[in-house]
């Protein structure tokens, strides 16, 4: 990007956030409407690059206290949230299942687990994609897999299919883990900060997997529609397993285990003080132990994505800003005619407006804004506050109609093998699928745990 594009982009992010601003003092307080336009320029800037990720991420530790909206300290804390170390624990044993090539061994596995015919391939890589995206991050998970969907078919048709399925499955997958995207560990950050309970990994495993499952059931039966039973290029041969990706996937099942044990009996006995946050980073930690050699720091320091940990900081800032400054009970006062409906029409109203408002911008910005927003909502209307946020979270990852809504979306409209009406076209069947699917098990299967 040229010096004069890069200026241009920074004006227009300034003249909206000054338009918004200017909107916003008529119907709020000024710093109500100062929130509001630094929110606006930090999504624009997110959204055209005109500066790098992480600097715009820092920006409201500058930000926030120069308008007054709340002070450097309240800032910063959000930086060093315990969810961002969760994250940071399970991006280095991601870089490890990486590293070793573990992922590679996964997905051979799995996609013969499938019939070789196109149809079949359509569900073996949805199925793939959204494992390795339960644990890999969306955008890796993509980037891993494209290269497969365009070998596996020659044919324009077939491949565009493969994409989408590719694409889809990252982000259906994301939700299966509390880790698996930004929107869950926003959501976790939030229920401690108002000292709600927060979901442990197992039980978040639990609730989420079999509306991930059914959804990626339904993906594959969409984009199986009129597709021949031809036969596919077999999969690769792949060979055993080496030691380091013994040692990774050993790793990983002693992992789950000790999740398994310490989510039911921490309420009671909190034994070594170790929350999910500590597990995780301690799993993470041992991945440099010399006896197991798995991470080095001067070799993979490079692959941590501490862009992504200050954008977590800033969600969290945002957050925080919304509900100190009463902005969130303010929104909330403006949606209190929803407040008469019935909970489910109310799941059905979060649902709908989180899917189709995220194709348009960031999920992790949007529920950064919208979560603090449903929690004043549901404590004003007497309502659980948990499965409202719970919706609009899972909501946030089942943006399927346009490139821009999600990084695997872009990386494969890239490929050139698909057109934006064909992504739209299959996007509004699964937006649609999916908030009836997350209103049938909110209302029917969520409550028993929430």
């Amino acid at each position: 990007m040229n010096i004069s594009e890069q200026s241009k982009k920074l004006t227009i992010a300034i003249v909206m956030a000054l338009m918004v601003f200017g909107i916003a003092f008529v119907f709020l307080n000024g710093v109500q409407a100062a929130l509001l336009g630094t929110i606006v320029l930090l999504v624009a800037l997110w959204s055209n690059e005109a500066l790098p990720m992480a600097v715009v991420s820092l920006l409201p530790i500058i930000l926030f206290p120069a308008f007054g909206i709340i002070d450097t300290k309240t800032t910063a804390l959000n930086y060093a949230n315990p969810i961002v170390y969760l994250f940071f624990g399970g991006f280095l044993l991601a870089i490890a299942v990486e590293k070793s090539g573990l992922h590679r061994w996964m997905a051979h596995h799995l996609l013969n687990l499938f019939p070789k015919s196109a149809k079949g391939v359509v569900f073996a890589l949805a199925f793939t994609s959204a494992m390795l995206s339960s644990l890999l991050s969306n955008t890796t998970t993509t980037l891993l897999l494209i290269s497969m969907g365009l070998f596996l078919s020659s044919v324009p048709k077939i491949q565009m299919r493969y994409l989408l399925a590719i694409a889809y499955g990252a982000s259906i997958g994301g939700i299966i883990t509390p880790v698996g995207t930004a929107p869950n560990l926003i959501l976790l950050g939030i229920l401690g900060e108002h000292s709600l309970p927060v979901v442990p990994f197992v039980q978040w495993v639990v609730m989420v997997a079999p509306l991930a499952f059914v959804m990626l059931g339904m993906m594959g039966w969409v984009l199986g529609l009129g597709l021949a039973n031809e036969p596919s290029h077999a999969s690769e041969s792949h060979p055993p397993l080496t030691p380091p990706q013994r040692k990774v996937l050993a790793l990983l099942g002693v992992l789950m285990a000790v999740l398994l044990i310490n989510a039911p009996i921490r309420p009671y006995w909190n034994g070594l003080g170790l929350a999910e946050e500590g597990v995780m980073l301690t799993f993470g930690l041992l991945l440099f132990l010399p006896q197991l050699n798995l991470l080095d720091w001067t070799e993979d320091k490079g692959k941590i994505p501490f862009r992504i940990m200050f954008l977590f900081g800033a969600g969290f800032a945002i957050a925080k800003a919304f509900s100190d400054t009463g902005l969130a009970d303010t929104t909330a006062q403006s949606l209190g005619m929803l407040g008469t409906l019935a909970p489910w029409m109310i799941i059905l109203a979060i649902a709908a407006l989180i899917t189709f408002t995220t194709e348009i911008t960031s999920n992790t910005a949007l529920i950064s804004v919208m979560l603090p927003v449903i929690y004043s909502f549901s404590i004003q209307n007497q309502f659980d506050p948990i499965l409202f946020m719970m919706v609009a979270t899972i909501s946030s990852s089942y943006a399927f109609m346009l490139p821009i809504a999600t990084p695997p979306n872009a990386i494969v409209m890239s490929s050139g093998v698909i057109k934006i009406k064909e992504m739209a076209q299959y996007g509004i069947v699964l937006n649609i699928i999916g908030i009836i699917l997350i209103v049938v098990f909110a209302n029917f299967y969520w409550k028993n745990f929430i």
